[in-house]
């Protein structure tokens, strides 16, 4: 089984409106009312709120505030989730702490259960909100978990529907160096491949730059917030916004399905993009690209497809390692070709950085299974690998 999450554009009449309107607006109450709470509890008694306890609080909340149930009760409850999620990552992977939802920005709620899709029709059906028209372009069998209508800054209204399908994840066959490919991510050239192949970097927001200023410098000049000028200039701002994001994952998204279709195995360099964006010269360009982005569509659409992918650790001397194993300490970024003093042969930086991503990930994959022969723990085993993996890539260094 695999959960796929499929996205619709929905056209709601002018009453249907009004209703996703109500569901926005108390989801984002409920959430809110949820973070304000937790917080003052954990002020006064130094301990926090479980979903559960929240739940139960709400229960006594609807009953004080009559308008909360004209709404879905599955939507404020998960709401509530969505708020306990946040706390989770926070406190696991230092993700920040939750903020506090407004009504400008981007508006959403979720129904766990009772959603219908009618693809003969084209209508999704919610609790409360009945045949909504939609363009229901893709087919999918399955059963439905979760669907998340959402209403962006440009007053457009979608529904991603999350499918538990039938299709099993293909399992992975074992990595060859012929029908491996070494991609070397890039900023002139989005990415470098190690059969030579270069692809363009698009630049969507390059492009836009120049339409973009000028639209901010409009907002900026309408000093009444409430003027419907403002409104109106702010939301020609945003469709330019929502273009160049269309643009960019159409392309991120072509592009990483073509890769993981027609090569069985993938090797990428684990970049420190957070770290590359403290240079301020690079910082927009790094963003544009969207590098951490496309290498999550690689990963989980390797998992569909049974494609390998295999990592290298972000020291690796790719673009200064020759061939015959001479480092050149002295490149710089602004080279984009250097020669090899001892054999005189001259590369292509990234060309060469694709070749050596390909092969220093084929010589760790070795050590590790040549560990894994060992007659020892599995646990001694993975302590081994690491530290032979570390050793490699301080030797290659």
């Amino acid at each position: 089984m695999i959960l796929k999450a499929f996205k619709y554009r929905l056209y709601p009449n002018d009453e249907q409106k009004t209703l996703l309107s109500k569901h926005f607006g108390c989801s984002r109450f409920v959430y809110n009312w949820g973070l304000e709470t937790r917080i003052k509890e954990y002020q006064e008694t130094q301990k926090s709120l479980s979903c559960i306890e929240l739940s139960a609080r709400l229960t006594k909340l609807k009953q004080d505030l009559e308008w909360l149930g004209e709404v879905n009760s599955q939507a404020l409850q998960a709401a509530l989730r969505n708020l306990d999620n946040a706390y989770t990552r926070f406190f696991r992977e230092h993700k920040g702490f939750p903020n506090f939802k407004n009504k400008h920005g981007k508006q959403s709620f979720q129904c766990p259960q009772k959603s219908e899709i009618d693809f003969e029709n084209n209508t999704i059906s919610v609790i409360k909100i009945k045949n909504i028209k939609a363009k229901l372009h893709r087919k999918f069998k399955g059963e439905i978990k979760t669907v998340t209508i959402s209403r962006t800054t440009t007053g457009k209204y979608f529904a991603s529907v999350l499918v538990e399908t039938s299709d099993t994840i293909k399992k992975t066959k074992k990595p060859k160096i012929e029908k491996a490919v070494g991609v070397d991510l890039g900023l002139k050239h989005f990415i470098t491949l190690s059969t030579g192949e270069k692809v363009d970097n698009p630049k969507h927001l390059q492009q836009s730059s120049n339409k973009l200023v000028l639209l901010s410098r409009r907002v900026s000049r309408k000093t009444n917030k409430e003027s419907k000028r403002r409104e109106k200039a702010k939301r020609k701002l945003a469709l330019l916004h929502e273009r160049v994001a269309n643009q960019r994952n159409d392309f991120l998204h072509k592009l990483s399905t073509r890769l993981v279709r027609e090569n069985q195995s993938i090797c990428l360099e684990n970049l420190n993009v957070k770290g590359m964006l403290k240079n301020h010269c690079l910082a927009r360009s790094i963003s544009s690209a969207s590098w951490s982005k496309f290498v999550e569509m690689l990963k989980y659409k390797a998992e569909w497809y049974g494609c390998n992918i295999l990592q290298i650790g972000r020291f690796d001397p790719s673009s200064k390692m020759c061939s015959c194993g001479v480092i050149n300490h002295d490149l710089r970024l602004k080279d984009r070709s250097w020669t090899c003093k001892k054999c005189g042969k001259l590369h292509d930086r990234d060309v060469l950085a694709a070749n050596n991503i390909k092969k220093f990930a084929f010589d760790r994959q070795s050590l590790i299974e040549n560990l894994g022969n060992n007659r020892v723990g599995r646990t001694q085993i993975n302590a081994q690998g690491e530290d032979k993996v570390t050793a490699l890539e301080q030797w290659s260094s």
